[in-house]
Protein backbone atom coordinates (compact mmCIF):
# COMPACT_ATOMS: atom_id res chain seq x y z
CA UNK A 1 0.00 0.00 0.00
CA UNK A 2 0.95 3.76 -1.10
CA UNK A 3 2.31 5.38 2.47
CA UNK A 4 1.26 8.37 1.41
CA UNK A 5 -1.96 6.81 0.87
CA UNK A 6 -2.41 5.36 4.13
CA UNK A 7 -4.01 7.66 6.35
CA UNK A 8 -2.15 6.32 9.48
CA UNK A 9 0.96 7.24 7.92
CA UNK A 10 0.07 10.70 5.80
CA UNK A 11 3.69 11.84 5.70
CA UNK A 12 5.38 7.83 5.77
CA UNK A 13 6.65 5.78 8.34
CA UNK A 14 9.38 7.31 10.89
CA UNK A 15 13.10 7.55 9.19
CA UNK A 16 16.04 8.36 11.08
CA UNK A 17 17.44 11.76 10.83
CA UNK A 18 20.78 12.15 9.20
CA UNK A 19 24.03 12.53 11.16
CA UNK A 20 24.26 15.98 10.06
CA UNK A 21 24.20 19.68 11.34
CA UNK A 22 21.70 20.75 9.14
CA UNK A 23 19.25 17.33 9.95
CA UNK A 24 19.49 18.03 13.70
CA UNK A 25 18.45 21.90 12.71
CA UNK A 26 15.27 20.95 10.85
CA UNK A 27 14.70 18.18 13.41
CA UNK A 28 14.80 21.60 16.30
CA UNK A 29 13.06 23.48 13.82
CA UNK A 30 9.88 21.18 14.22
CA UNK A 31 10.05 20.96 18.06
CA UNK A 32 9.78 24.89 18.27
CA UNK A 33 6.83 24.54 15.26
CA UNK A 34 5.15 22.03 16.29
CA UNK A 35 2.30 24.09 18.72
CA UNK A 36 1.59 26.48 16.35
CA UNK A 37 1.31 23.91 13.20
CA UNK A 38 -0.93 21.69 15.70
CA UNK A 39 -3.13 24.93 16.48
CA UNK A 40 -3.63 26.16 13.23
CA UNK A 41 -4.79 21.97 12.00
CA UNK A 42 -7.59 22.37 14.50
CA UNK A 43 -8.50 26.37 13.88
CA UNK A 44 -11.99 27.00 13.78
CA UNK A 45 -13.48 23.47 14.32
CA UNK A 46 -16.70 22.61 16.36
CA UNK A 47 -16.75 19.82 18.99
CA UNK A 48 -18.85 17.77 16.37
CA UNK A 49 -15.34 18.00 14.20
CA UNK A 50 -12.95 17.54 17.32
CA UNK A 51 -14.58 14.37 17.55
CA UNK A 52 -14.47 12.64 14.90
CA UNK A 53 -11.30 10.13 14.02
CA UNK A 54 -8.76 11.02 11.38
CA UNK A 55 -9.26 7.19 10.45
CA UNK A 56 -11.55 4.18 10.69
CA UNK A 57 -10.58 2.74 14.26
CA UNK A 58 -8.19 6.00 14.99
CA UNK A 59 -8.31 8.19 17.95
CA UNK A 60 -10.92 11.38 17.36
CA UNK A 61 -9.06 14.36 16.88
CA UNK A 62 -10.01 16.02 20.78
CA UNK A 63 -7.92 12.24 21.70
CA UNK A 64 -5.31 13.49 19.10
CA UNK A 65 -4.36 16.92 20.50
CA UNK A 66 -4.03 15.40 23.89
CA UNK A 67 -2.23 12.75 22.61
CA UNK A 68 1.00 14.82 21.45
CA UNK A 69 0.81 16.56 24.59
CA UNK A 70 0.74 13.27 26.97
CA UNK A 71 3.81 11.76 24.40
CA UNK A 72 5.34 15.04 24.52
CA UNK A 73 5.46 15.77 27.91
CA UNK A 74 7.07 12.15 28.38
CA UNK A 75 9.82 12.58 25.59
CA UNK A 76 10.93 16.21 27.32
CA UNK A 77 11.90 14.47 30.24
CA UNK A 78 13.41 11.34 29.12
CA UNK A 79 15.34 14.16 27.41
CA UNK A 80 15.89 15.25 30.64
CA UNK A 81 17.02 12.14 31.85
CA UNK A 82 19.40 11.24 28.98
CA UNK A 83 21.31 14.34 29.95
CA UNK A 84 21.32 13.75 33.95
CA UNK A 85 21.79 10.20 34.19
CA UNK A 86 23.96 7.16 32.78
CA UNK A 87 21.96 5.43 30.03
CA UNK A 88 19.01 5.59 32.53
CA UNK A 89 15.93 3.18 31.90
CA UNK A 90 12.49 4.76 30.55
CA UNK A 91 9.22 4.06 31.56
CA UNK A 92 6.90 3.24 28.95
CA UNK A 93 3.39 3.68 28.51
CA UNK A 94 0.15 2.54 27.29
CA UNK A 95 -0.80 5.39 25.02
CA UNK A 96 -3.86 4.17 24.02
CA UNK A 97 -5.46 4.27 27.25
CA UNK A 98 -3.99 7.06 28.63
CA UNK A 99 -6.46 8.27 25.48
CA UNK A 100 -8.99 6.51 26.96
CA UNK A 101 -8.58 8.75 30.54
CA UNK A 102 -11.75 10.84 31.38
CA UNK A 103 -9.64 14.27 31.21
CA UNK A 104 -9.24 13.28 27.53
CA UNK A 105 -12.95 14.24 27.00
CA UNK A 106 -13.82 16.35 29.55
CA UNK A 107 -10.81 18.98 29.26
CA UNK A 108 -10.65 21.33 26.17
CA UNK A 109 -7.77 20.98 23.44
CA UNK A 110 -6.45 24.34 24.13
CA UNK A 111 -5.45 23.35 27.49
CA UNK A 112 -3.59 21.11 25.51
CA UNK A 113 -2.21 22.98 22.59
CA UNK A 114 -1.12 25.95 25.38
CA UNK A 115 0.63 22.89 27.79
CA UNK A 116 2.55 22.46 24.05
CA UNK A 117 3.22 25.99 23.72
CA UNK A 118 5.49 26.36 26.74
CA UNK A 119 6.60 22.44 26.97
CA UNK A 120 7.80 22.88 23.16
CA UNK A 121 9.46 26.46 24.21
CA UNK A 122 11.29 24.96 27.33
CA UNK A 123 12.23 21.79 24.97
CA UNK A 124 14.25 23.91 22.23
CA UNK A 125 16.13 26.11 24.18
CA UNK A 126 17.14 22.89 25.95
CA UNK A 127 18.07 21.37 22.77
CA UNK A 128 19.61 24.21 20.50
CA UNK A 129 21.82 24.79 23.39
CA UNK A 130 23.70 20.80 23.31
CA UNK A 131 26.98 20.19 22.18
CA UNK A 132 27.45 17.17 19.88
CA UNK A 133 28.15 14.74 22.76
CA UNK A 134 25.42 15.47 24.70
CA UNK A 135 23.27 14.40 21.85
CA UNK A 136 24.99 11.32 21.89
CA UNK A 137 24.02 10.10 25.27
CA UNK A 138 21.27 7.75 25.59
CA UNK A 139 18.48 6.15 27.61
CA UNK A 140 17.30 2.63 27.44
CA UNK A 141 14.23 1.31 26.40
CA UNK A 142 12.70 -1.92 27.74
CA UNK A 143 9.89 -2.48 25.86
CA UNK A 144 12.41 -1.86 22.64
CA UNK A 145 15.50 -3.31 24.67
CA UNK A 146 17.74 -1.20 23.13
CA UNK A 147 19.27 1.90 23.74
CA UNK A 148 18.50 5.33 22.15
CA UNK A 149 20.23 8.63 21.77
CA UNK A 150 19.09 11.95 22.45
CA UNK A 151 19.68 12.61 18.11
CA UNK A 152 17.15 9.81 17.58
CA UNK A 153 14.54 10.57 20.25
CA UNK A 154 14.59 14.27 19.04
CA UNK A 155 14.55 12.80 15.54
CA UNK A 156 11.07 10.82 16.18
CA UNK A 157 9.38 13.43 18.31
CA UNK A 158 10.01 15.87 15.30
CA UNK A 159 8.54 13.67 12.48
CA UNK A 160 5.95 12.39 15.49
CA UNK A 161 4.65 16.23 15.57
CA UNK A 162 4.73 16.22 11.78
CA UNK A 163 2.42 13.03 11.83
CA UNK A 164 -0.30 13.85 13.70
CA UNK A 165 -0.20 17.51 11.78
CA UNK A 166 -0.82 16.08 8.66
CA UNK A 167 -3.33 13.45 10.21
CA UNK A 168 -5.19 16.49 11.01
CA UNK A 169 -4.77 17.94 7.94
CA UNK A 170 -5.40 14.86 5.80
CA UNK A 171 -9.13 14.77 7.69
CA UNK A 172 -9.78 18.29 6.85
CA UNK A 173 -9.03 17.63 3.29
CA UNK A 174 -11.32 14.49 3.17
CA UNK A 175 -14.07 16.45 4.85
CA UNK A 176 -13.51 19.22 3.41
CA UNK A 177 -13.78 21.56 6.20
Amino acid sequence: MDMLADTRYPIGRHQPIGDTESAWEDALADIMHLPALLEQSIQNLDAAQLATSYREGGWDLRQLVHHVADSHMNAYIRCRLALTEEKPVIKPYDQDAWALLSDTNSVPVNVSLTLLHALHARWHALLSRLEVNDRRRTVFHPEQQREISLREMVGMYAWHGRHHVAQVNALRLRMHW
